[in-house]
């Protein structure tokens, strides 16, 4: 069988709340540069009043078969399918004045590629230094010797960190999930 990264297998784990993410409200951006897909950096602090960032460990390739072991990680698969569920709910983001950036530890290479493959029409963002983990402390795993993000999802007002969603499971959903928080806590913009 030929890997097919468009679609989830119905037997993936599901990824536990480790608390790894309960100091992110609240937190302010750093001001940190990262590369794009889309020009060439983007420093975070200097974003719109309502940005949206996915956070994810990697996209897959058809045909290239994962790590082994990767479809065993809880919540590391489905990067694909969140990627495309954000791409498919754009307009809908845009209505309601949120950016959207997709952030992994790829280089910007190989987002390029995906990018260009699933016709995403956002900006995916480079860390492959891990700053963000180092300046927000966002979570990681390693698997095969490789170290990669963790998925979790948040939503920036005016620079602060207003709403975080990890786990984040399943991750086709997400963008769906983000999508109604924003028409709920429309008031607070």
């Amino acid at each position: 069988m030929t890997h097919d990264p468009y679609t989830l297998p119905g037997d993936l784990p599901v990824p536990s709340d480790d608390g790894a993410c309960d100091g992110l409200l609240g937190r302010s951006l750093p001001e940190i540069k990262l590369r794009s897909t889309v020009g060439d950096s983007v420093r975070l602090s200097d974003l719109g009043a309502t940005v949206v960032f996915y956070v994810y460990p990697r996209t897959g390739r058809p045909g290239v078969e994962p790590l082994p072991g990767w479809d065993d990680v809880p919540g590391a698969r489905g990067c694909t399918p969140q990627s495309c569920a954000f791409r498919d709910h754009h307009a809908e983001l845009q209505a309601l004045d949120a950016d959207v950036f997709g952030v992994s530890a790829q280089t910007r290479a190989e987002q390029r590629e995906f990018a260009d493959r699933a016709h995403l029409p956002y900006p995916l963002l480079s860390d492959d230094g891990f700053i963000l983990s180092r300046e927000l402390g966002l979570p990681t795993f390693e698997l095969a010797g490789e170290r990669f993000y963790k998925r979790v999802t948040f939503i920036v007002r005016d620079g602060s960190i207003v709403k975080v969603f990890y786990p984040v499971f399943p991750p086709d959903l997400n963008a769906a999930e983000v999508v109604m928080w924003l028409e709920a806590n429309r008031s607070e913009a």
